[in-house]
């Protein structure tokens, strides 16, 4: 399958999982010094208190649906990747087993929290995150959230993702400046986020690619999600918009029921009077661990619209293909398009993208590198997207890949390839995914 000619046409229920142990995941979110750091304009604890409808976000006409999709706690095994409770088979109750290992050491079995800035709601699979309001030089307000930064003390600072992979970023980021109330002024970058997203699946059994697909929200030539703040010692941000050129009145829905013409598509609730935003959460895994991350941006109109997110045109500077290499911006994520699928969530070995748009639940990709498992942890995936060979599926051996280096041995092997049978590496575009949640 050749890329090169969707970016060009493009520029054209179920009932909660039960929870077996409980997550002490709470982080509360902190007023930073002036001209350091972005200032939220209400300090304080993040609360999570929005209850996400599950069974309204996974039914109806999903390719065509507006806001996230359904959540990560879905109906079956190959939806759900939450791990079960360490007692299961034991002859004795949960309350016999101690803490989690990673409680002494984060590289351990966890669950670790790794975004820190507030609640995890394990029930819904949702963050609920501080929210930012900045503006571009001309007055416009820009609502937008924090996620990452290359800045190992602000990351501890502010409860970040730590990438020291963002600091070769600066090509693919926008700019700006903390003014005098430590608010970010913006150089450029704007978001539309009246299209209405729409994806047509291919046919039954191949469904990916689509024929046609239009991303919900599409940034202008200069927008990325990526900034650097050029008086505060060039520190780069993750910082994407999630609402743009509204005021507080616009966009206040802080029990859901988004307008998403007005705001992102993975948000499920936001509230701009207490300056919270709650973000659905997606699964996936890194090393054979489950994780759950959220979906912000990605730099083709193809990918946008797959992925419930915004078209980031100036993140397509940031070079492609060198994965851990001196100067790379990117870490690899790993996307199956022609994965299991037969059965659906009741199948425990679904995944990719055909499942996907399938189903309407999401493809359950392969990060390589996070943190606390990896030292080469970046938000911004470089894609590269895999198809398991017919001679492979004939023989039953299609499953579902977990682990980064089982998949560049599969490569090896020639059990699967490129799309179309081509060489297996970058698919030519990135997705801005950053980490929130080990599993385990």
């Amino acid at each position: 399958m050749n890329f090169t000619c969707f970016k060009e046409k493009a520029i054209a229920s179920t009932a909660a999982t039960a929870i077996a142990f409980t997550l002490t995941l709470t982080a509360f979110a902190q007023d930073s010094p002036r001209l350091r750091t972005p200032r939220r304009a209400v300090p304080g604890p993040i609360q999570s208190g929005f209850q996400a409808d599950i069974a309204t976000l996974a039914s109806g006409d999903f390719n065509n649906a507006q806001g996230p999709g359904p959540g990560p706690i879905g109906p079956g095994p190959g939806c759900n990747v939450f791990p079960a409770p360490a007692s299961v088979g034991a002859a004795v109750g949960l309350s016999y087993f101690g803490p989690p290992p990673s409680t002494v050491n984060q590289s351990l079995v966890g669950p670790v929290q790794l975004l820190n800035t507030g609640p995890i709601d394990t029930t819904n699979g949702t963050v609920t995150l501080p929210l930012y309001l900045g503006h571009l030089a001309d007055g416009r307000n820009v609502w937008y959230i924090l996620t990452d930064v290359d800045d190992v003390g602000v990351a501890a600072e502010l409860g970040l993702n730590f990438s020291a992979k963002m600091s070769f970023m600066a090509n693919g980021a926008r700019t700006a400046n903390l003014d005098q109330n430590g608010d970010l002024v913006f150089n450029g970058g704007t978001v539309d986020f009246s299209p209405v997203r729409s994806i047509t699946p291919g046919p039954s059994g191949a469904e990916f690619p689509p024929t046609a697909f239009q991303p919900g929200e599409i940034g202008d030539a200069n927008y990325s999600p990526y900034v650097q703040v050029t008086n505060a010692g060039g520190v780069i941000y993750n910082a994407p918009i999630v609402a743009f050129n509204v005021s507080a009145n616009d966009i206040n829905f802080p029990n859901g029921h988004v307008d998403y013409s007005k705001v992102h598509d993975q948000v499920l609730a936001i509230d701009p009077i207490n300056m919270t935003v709650t973000v659905n959460l997606i699964n996936g895994f890194s090393f054979g661990r489950p994780v759950w991350y959220i979906s912000m941006d990605a730099t083709i109109p193809l990918a946008a619209a797959i992925e419930h997110n915004t078209y980031a045109p100036l993140m397509a500077k940031l070079h492609l293909g060198d994965d851990d290499s001196f100067n790379s911006p990117i870490e690899r994520i790993f996307i199956a398009t022609n994965g299991a699928e037969s059965g659906g969530c009741d199948n425990p070995l679904r995944q990719g993208l055909s499942a996907d748009l399938a189903d309407g639940y999401r493809p359950n990709n392969t990060l390589g590198g996070i943190p606390t498992v990896a030292l080469d942890y970046s938000p911004a995936w470089d894609a590269n997207l895999y198809e398991w060979t017919k001679d492979a599926i004939n023989k039953g051996y299609r499953g579902q890949l977990r682990e980064e280096f089982q998949i560049l041995t599969f490569v090896q092997d020639g059990v699967i390839t490129g799309p179309g049978g081509a060489k297996f590496g970058s698919a030519g575009f990135a997705i801005n995914c950053p980490i929130v949640l080990r599993l385990n």
